[in-house]
């Protein structure tokens, strides 16, 4: 049985419905981005308005020829990977959790009894759910912040764990929410950490 469970997801595709859900049918813990940073937070090297400005950003010098040895100056987003790293370590120490994002398949790659999942949905599927989440936005503003977190997420992804967002090889299981419905993307999850 796999007892930590990590879920990375394209934005809108339904990832912290299902990584809830899933959480309460097998009796796990669930780690989302507010526990995880709260727990940054708590490790005491950055303050809440600190975490709060860098959260999921890439530091201004990516791509332009930041020094990997300047180990005496890391950026401030640096200091926040690596205390919610930490952080989703210490989860993943204790077993019997779901854990939402935050690269958490890359950090917990070396954990024995994991399953990493990835969730994607066509783009018509998450405009339509961003739509009712966000209700008060314009169909055209929704589509600009699904194309804005899912480019940040990648570029995320990609600067602090040197692999691909949502590239097959980095998981065990990838689900289509919009194919397979949320219903069945957490029954295949559940089977899948059963067996």
């Amino acid at each position: 049985m796999k007892n930590i469970i990590t879920i990375s997801r394209q934005f809108g595709a339904g990832g912290s419905t299902i990584g809830t859900r899933v959480a309460e049918e097998l009796g796990y813990y669930y780690c989302d981005k507010d526990m995880i940073v709260r727990a940054a937070i708590e490790s005491g090297s950055l303050t809440p308005d600190e975490v709060r400005f860098y959260d999921e950003r890439v530091p201004k010098q990516f791509g332009f020829g930041q020094s990997l040895f300047d180990f005496y100056n890391k950026p401030l987003d640096e200091k926040l990977f690596r205390a919610q790293s930490e952080a989703i370590r210490k989860v993943a120490e204790k077993g019997n959790c779901v854990i939402v994002g935050r690269n958490a398949n890359i950090i917990l790659k070396e954990f024995d009894r994991t399953l990493h999942v990835f969730i994607s949905a066509s783009e018509h599927f998450r405009i339509n759910r961003m739509k009712e989440k966000m209700p008060d936005l314009s169909e055209e503003k929704v589509i600009e912040r699904i194309h804005a977190v899912d480019k940040a997420r990648r570029k995320y992804c990609k600067y602090y764990t040197d692999t691909e967002f949502g590239n097959a090889a980095y998981y065990d299981l990838c689900v289509k929410s919009s194919t397979l419905g949320i219903d069945n993307c957490v029954k295949l999850i559940c089977e899948a950490a059963k067996n």
